[in-house]
């Protein structure tokens, strides 16, 4: 899905129908993004708790986004990765979408809660969060295993390295990757990815931004994870991939736009409870 906001560009990606996502304005159209300048993850399975989201159309299942496996039965994703009416699965276990390695564990999403405040023509108001429910269970394995979330309210100091993982495009309208890639994207605070230059007011204080040069989330990236180390150093996934610059995915002082996590713990906690 791909919504465009006026000069964003929301980062989800679906073969075809799901764009990135550009923010020009205040309206987007259809969400879609990639890895640009990543590398493939190595080893492989390094972060057992990305997900492949997919969508069932006439001719099979489609790639549409990415996303987070937050609990053995539940997975985290972005907002505007979901259309009503559509029947979703997830792929857990996924490396090279191009083959079938062995530890691939497709499931069926039973339900779908979309953030309440989310507005789907205005992501970048926020809220663009969404939680699935997998109709059974993921089997833990060493390649499939649910990812540590932050502390409710944290805030990642400036500079944090931290790595965006998905299949998103390589290059801004490019090709999409078989082979999962990940990108090393610095944390810009708040105070910096505010600024009139940088995205303004555009961005929101329960959002993180990352990178804002050479490397970026793109189309089919959306909903993925920002994963990032924790304070006793363990990765955990601070960020759902949210949008990018419509002018391109890598631009300038336009760094990836992340759905801040801690920002929504007690969200996440009171929906799985129920």
């Amino acid at each position: 899905m791909i919504r465009l906001l006026s000069s964003l560009l929301l980062v989800a990606l679906a073969t075809g129908s799901h764009p990135p996502i550009h923010i020009p304005s205040s309206h987007f159209s259809n969400p879609s993004s990639r890895v640009v300048n990543g590398v493939p993850v190595d080893p492989p399975y390094k972060y057992p708790w990305q997900v492949l989201l997919q969508y069932q159309a006439s001719g099979g299942w489609s790639f549409t986004c990415g996303g987070t496996l937050i609990g053995c039965c539940w997975v985290m994703t972005a907002g505007h990765c979901i259309s009503s009416g559509r029947t979703y699965r997830v792929v857990l276990g996924e490396h090279d979408r191009s083959v079938t390695e062995g530890p691939e564990q497709p499931i069926i999403v039973s339900d779908i809660f979309v953030h309440p405040n989310y507005d789907d023509y205005n992501v970048a108001n926020g809220y663009d969060i969404a939680l699935l429910k997998l109709s059974k269970c993921a089997n833990k394995t060493d390649e499939v295993q649910p990812a540590r979330l932050p502390p409710a309210g944290y805030i990642l100091p400036h500079g944090t390295e931290c790595y965006v993982s998905g299949w998103g495009r390589l290059t801004t309208g490019g090709k999409l990757p078989n082979e999962l890639q990940e990108g090393l994207l610095p944390v810009v605070d708040y105070e910096h990815c505010s600024q009139s230059g940088w995205w303004g007011s555009t961005v929101k204080e329960t959002m993180v931004c990352a990178g804002g040069e050479e490397v970026s989330g793109c189309n089919g990236d959306s909903g993925g994870p920002l994963n990032c180390p924790g304070e006793d150093g363990e990765l955990e996934v601070h960020g759902v991939t949210s949008f990018v610059s419509a002018r391109g995915c890598n631009t300038e002082k336009k760094p990836t736009v992340f759905t801040r996590v801690s920002a929504y713990i007690d969200w996440i906690k009171e929906v799985m409870s129920a």
